[in-house]
C-alpha cells in the first residue's frame, strides 16, 4: 500500500512540475531566468524516480499485472492450440 501511494504522490509530483513549467514558460518570455530549465530538470528527475519506483514494484512483487492479456496470470483464459 506503502508503495503505491509513493507511486501516486509521484505522479502528481510530475504533473504540478510540469504545470510550474508551462506557467514559468508563458511568463517568463525575454526574461534570462532559467526556472523553465529547473521545473524541466525536477520533472525528469520525478520521473525517472516514478519508473525507477515502479519497476521496483515489478521486481519485487509488490506489484503485479492483473490483466486480461496476461497469459502468464490467467493460463485457463487462453484457448489451447488446434492443430488444422
Amino acid at each position: 500500500m506503502l508503495l503505491k501511494f509513493i507511486i501516486v504522490v509521484l505522479f502528481v509530483a510530475v504533473l504540478a512540475s510540469l504545470s510550474s513549467g508551462l506557467y514559468f514558460l508563458m511568463k517568463d518570455v525575454g526574461n534570462s531566468r532559467k526556472r523553465t530549465l529547473y521545473a524541466l530538470g525536477i520533472r525528469v528527475t520525478l520521473a525517472a524516480l516514478l519508473v525507477g519506483t515502479i519497476t521496483y514494484g515489478f521486481v519485487s512483487g509488490k506489484l503485479h499485472s492483473t490483466a486480461p492479456w496476461d497469459r502468464q496470470l490467467h493460463p485457463q483464459r487462453t484457448a489451447p492450440a488446434t492443430p488444422q
